[in-house]
């Protein structure tokens, strides 16, 4: 696409929303909720996606695919160590969530980190009628709002945090505090995914920066910036649908006699991130195996961990540590005829995903920060027949939407122990009426919705002068 046409909508994330396949020698689609939810509006407004290809160097010129423009922004192999190794995934990363682990604070992550995010700014601009609309998303991406309101004055800017915003006490502990805010800030909209992460935000500019509070959000440097809380979700239908499709059923069918048709089913899917907290989840099992005798023989427990970040040895310790743990667990409690924990590293195509879905009697979803966990909602919305029981961590963002989930301390094994009995036990009037509000939620608020909610949003912000 001629870097001389103006799309009235353009939506910049760290990534583009198409990946290159070498065997075929083009770009196809990625997977996943954003590039669904946004899909069709950028197509009907021929809106513009600029992002970072995935590859170190020289990026392609600018072109379109499935009817949408793609800008892709150049990273070098020094600004991926730098900006997203280091500043965006060891620095901010575990700072966001909750420090879980120790953040790595250093001047020379930093310079490529405002390198790439002016590069990124400069890019939307090129592509950014004046009075056009851009969505800015997420954490690698801070301080592109401000730089491109100094570009664009004309322009609505929208920005939306995918992960927690931290609260003061974190957030004060980051060298570079003054400079992300004022970034963030040069949006008209700001949105997060939970309450709490709007009045952290909120407190860390007015304590910092000097944003003071007004109706639905804050004033700085003479704009209004409202501030929403807008909690992500998913393709429900899509969900529902590919659960309701026979070769998932007959897949499912098939799991559930593989693992014991007798048995209860256990699932945990997660991305293999210490955020995710698989470990703790995995001692939690075994003190209720200890507890509960026959526990081991009754239920078989399924772990999905997908790859993430398999370079960093961080990552690769954690895998190790996982992996004891389940032989541990197996070592115990498993017999001749029964392991009780089966143990997957890989990614699923989405039909095996959602047959593990819809054969699991219990999901649990239980991360030690999180600012949504759409796999939550994903089973949630499977769960065509009412049936199932979620588990889910009181620190996930989609616990203040999923109210009748069995909420539990991740952290707390006893309780977990106590919850996975309490799923096991619980009524089936009093499963399937949770089942039923759970789903009248994830149905009706959508991704869908979503996008249309902020998009509004951004688009209803006054015209900046």
């Amino acid at each position: 696409m001629p870097t001389t046409e103006r799309a009235g909508l353009v939506v910049a994330a760290n990534r583009l929303p198409v990946r290159w396949r070498e065997d075929t020698g083009d770009w196809e689609l990625s997977p996943g909720g954003l590039v669904t939810a946004l899909r069709p509006v950028l197509q009907e407004r021929s809106g513009t996606w600029v992002g970072w290809t995935g590859r170190p160097g020289h990026a392609p010129e600018p072109f379109t695919h499935d009817g949408i423009g793609q800008r892709a922004v150049p990273v070098s192999k020094d600004e991926i160590v730098g900006h997203y190794r280091g500043f965006c995934n060891s620095t901010v990363w575990p700072l966001y969530h909750n420090a879980i682990r120790p953040p790595e604070y250093h001047r020379h992550w930093w310079r490529p980190h405002l390198a790439v995010n002016r590069r990124f700014a400069a890019a939307v601009a090129d592509v950014l009628a004046d009075d056009g609309t851009a969505w800015i998303h997420d954490y690698q991406l801070q301080l592109v709002p401000d730089f491109l309101r100094a570009l664009k004055p004309a322009a609505r800017i929208g920005f939306f945090l995918h992960i927690p915003f931290p609260p003061i006490e974190l957030f004060g502990y980051l060298p570079w505090r003054r400079p992300v805010l004022r970034g963030l800030l040069g949006a008209d909209v700001l949105a997060f995914q939970t309450r709490q992460g709007v009045a952290n935000f909120a407190e860390c500019a007015g304590r910092y920066v000097g944003a003071r509070p007004v109706e639905d959000g804050l004033e700085f440097d003479g704009r209004r910036i409202r501030l929403r809380c807008s909690p992500i979700s998913i393709d429900s239908a899509a969900f529902e649908d590919l659960a309701r499709s026979p070769a998932v059923a007959e897949e499912a069918a098939s799991l559930r006699e593989r693992l014991g048709s007798h048995r209860k089913i256990l699932l945990g899917v997660d991305r293999l991130d210490y955020t995710k907290g698989i470990a703790v989840r995995l001692k939690a099992i075994e003190t209720f195996f200890q507890r509960h005798r026959g526990a081991a023989e009754a239920c078989a427990v399924l772990q999905i961990a997908v790859p993430t970040r398999e370079e960093v040895s961080d990552y690769a310790a954690m895998r190790e540590d996982v992996e004891r743990l389940v032989g541990q667990i197996n070592g115990e409690f498993g017999t001749a005829g029964h392991t009780p924990v089966t143990y997957l590293y890989r990614k699923l195509p989405p039909e095996d995903l959602v047959a593990c879905y819809r054969a699991a009697d219990v999901m649990l979803v239980t991360p030690l920060c999180d600012g949504m966990n759409l796999v939550a909602k994903e089973y949630v919305a499977t769960r065509y027949d009412d049936t199932g029981m979620l588990i889910l961590s009181e620190f996930a963002g989609a616990a203040n939407e999923l109210e009748e989930a069995l909420l539990v301390n991740p952290l707390d094994a006893d309780w977990m122990a106590d919850r996975l009995l309490d799923a096991l036990e619980l009524s089936e009037a009093e499963a399937r009426r949770r089942m039923i509000s759970l789903r009248e939620r994830v149905l009706e608020h959508d991704v869908f919705e979503w996008s249309a909610s902020c998009l509004g949003a951004i688009e209803a912000a006054p015209q900046p002068a």
